[in-house]
């Protein structure tokens, strides 16, 4: 027996879009697990003994009738929708990380499917460009806030005065909390 296909098919993960069973890739980039790993660590230490609680990679949500998703980092503040098998409910906050077997589902339909569940903060997070979109539900529909990027050495040199002020600033807020502010070099960290 080849004891490596068995453990990949022991942990292969599958979500369920539009009715439709989907297999998820078993074994992601170095680069997207670090960035889920720093996410994780970064909202575990904000969140210890606070109501709301962090789940990384591996963790059913249900939505839906036709569509439960595996995300790749979410937070729950309503602690009645956490159940042994998942999360039943929307999510507060909701993370893919893209790759180019899921960005275009992670943009459309699962972005749709969360605006409509009602995720209030929903980011896409893009290794290769180093940068967050982050999306706000507003009236009902997650809309694009801003999008956060690392920049290279070679593009701030190519920018005016003025772009490369707003280029530098490599902050920005989760809309659940006013008092955490997120650095991009601490969810890119070691990312290559």
């Amino acid at each position: 027996m080849n004891t490596s296909l068995a453990y990949k098919e022991e942990y292969l993960k599958e979500e369920l879009i539009n009715g439709q069973v989907v297999l998820m890739s078993p074994q992601p980039s170095i680069s997207h697990v670090k960035i889920i790993d720093n996410i994780s660590t970064i909202f575990n230490i904000f969140l210890k003994g606070k109501t709301c609680q962090s789940f990384p990679d591996g963790v059913a949500v249900f939505l839906t009738e036709k569509d439960y998703f595996v995300p790749d980092f979410m937070v729950v503040c309503d602690p009645e929708k956490i159940k042994n098998d998942g999360i039943h409910g929307a999510p507060d906050l909701v993370v893919e990380v893209l790759s180019p077997s899921t960005a275009k589902r992670d943009r459309t339909y699962k972005k749709q499917v969360y605006e409509q569940c009602g995720v209030r903060e929903y980011w896409l997070v893009s290794p290769n460009e180093k940068s967050v979109e982050q999306y706000l539900l507003d009236n009902d529909q997650l809309v694009l806030h801003n999008v956060y990027a690392v920049y290279p050495d070679f593009q701030l040199a190519r920018m005016t005065e003025e772009e490369r002020a707003e280029a530098s600033n490599c902050q920005f807020k989760c809309s659940l909390y006013d008092d955490l502010l997120i650095n991009l070099d601490d969810i890119f960290d070691r990312v290559k």
